[in-house]
């Protein structure tokens, strides 16, 4: 069954996670949204992100939204809990992918490129406690990275330089695996790539929260679980094509459909997709939107 697949960001560095929800199945319509006007949500309060994120799930639920991934780490650490108990509908968040990169180290030694949202939360924390209790863990707050993405400045000398000084330190101390804990960050991939020259392993965790998501769509299937659409929800955005929808609280969706457009070109080119598939989001709309 074609369902509504909600997402939201503090800003781009979602589109990581709508990259391969796209990939897993096209045949969805997803209605991204980038919470730009609040970028980044990193430095802000617990209780700020929360009432955005009530906020912007109330805005997708409106539209008709069967699950809702949170496409962003700071936001799922600090409001996860809530909306699930406040809203229902299935929520999917982001994992911090320490298990991962604990199983896959051989020397014992991973580093974490994180948020300050999402190091200080409880499902860091706790996932870090269970699953890296004889792993040394190397903890960095990425400062300015998101800004170098929302600018769209990850391809420049500066992202290069301000990498280097978060990478560098975690090799010198042995470490071999890195977890990209901002969907922001996989944008950057190819910089860390570029600066750890071989000696790191990149663990993005956006692959398996979207086949978390997906198996949930399934079983929604499954058990006949009616649409959103089915019990009269507003569709504030619904457009006659009713396409695709990526939608920005900020000034400007440039930044977004430059990062889309990549992305859609990388799989075309990777041949991942076929033009039939990928046509529906060659075509979807930018929109502004205030929530």
């Amino acid at each position: 069954m074609k369902r509504i697949v909600g997402i939201f960001d503090s800003g781009a560095g979602g589109l990581s996670v709508w990259k391969e929800l796209v990939l897993i199945n096209p045949y969805h319509r997803f209605i991204y949204i980038s919470d730009t006007a609040y970028c980044p949500y990193g430095p802000k309060s617990v209780e700020e992100i929360t009432a955005r994120s009530i906020q912007i799930t109330e805005y997708l639920i409106k539209n008709g939204a069967d699950i809702i991934v949170i496409a962003c780490n700071t936001a799922t650490a600090a409001a996860v809990d809530v909306l699930r108990k406040k809203f229902d509908i299935q929520f999917v968040g982001m994992e911090p992918a320490v298990k991962p990169a604990a199983i896959k180290t051989k020397t014992g030694v991973i580093g974490v490129l994180a948020t300050k949202g999402t190091l200080r939360g409880n499902l860091y924390l706790n996932t870090s406690q269970r699953f890296a209790k004889n792993i040394k863990v190397i903890e960095t707050v990425g400062e300015g990275l998101v800004e170098i993405v929302e600018q769209g400045l990850q391809n420049t000398p500066q992202a290069e330089e301000i990498v280097r000084q978060y990478i560098e330190p975690m090799i010198s101390q042995g470490a071999d695996t890195v977890v990209l804990g901002c969907t922001h960050y996989p944008f950057l991939s190819p910089v860390i790539e570029r600066v750890a020259n071989g000696r790191l392993n990149i663990i993005n965790p956006a692959p398996a929260v979207a086949r978390r998501a997906e198996d949930l769509l399934h079983k929604m299937d499954k058990e006949g679980e009616r649409t959103h659409r089915d019990e009269g929800e507003g569709n504030e955005i619904q457009n006659e094509k009713n396409s695709n929808v990526i939608a920005t609280t900020g000034s400007s969706y440039k930044l977004l459909q430059n990062l889309a457009l990549e992305i859609l070109n990388d799989i075309k080119e990777g041949g991942r997709l076929s033009d039939e598939e990928l046509q529906p989001f060659y075509t979807q709309e930018f929109i502004k939107i205030k929530i």
